[in-house]
């Protein structure tokens, strides 16, 4: 698989029209339902490889984006998630340049 090519797994007689936001792999039980012993065995049936990281994120983007953006009555919702998780970058960013201007109480 190269940039900008389908998933391996994506058969489109059998899948339909491509969906960014799904993920065409084999199916695994949802984390909610694993037992606490299965837990090993199911963090290393993982692919935990570069290019399935950047997929998650990208199939992570686009199910953001046909929840909040595209919506044929889109709110204000997806501007309010990029303000604020913009200042939670920023304050995490500058969290050591501000912890040193805090008030301290001496006595």
């Amino acid at each position: 698989m190269g940039f900008g090519d389908y998933p391996a797994e994506y058969n489109p007689k059998v899948h339909g029209p491509y969906d960014p936001a799904r993920y065409y792999g084999a199916a695994d039980a949802p984390f909610g339902q694993v037992k606490l012993n299965e837990i090993g065995s199911w963090i290393a049936r993982r692919n935990k490889t570069p290019s399935a990281f950047t997929g998650a994120l990208s199939r992570a983007f686009w199910r953001w984006q046909h929840k909040y953006v595209q919506p044929k009555r889109a709110g204000i919702a997806p501007f309010l998630h990029v303000v604020f998780g913009s200042m939670a970058l920023f304050y995490i960013m500058n969290y050591g340049k501000i912890s040193h201007h805090r008030n301290y109480k001496y006595h």
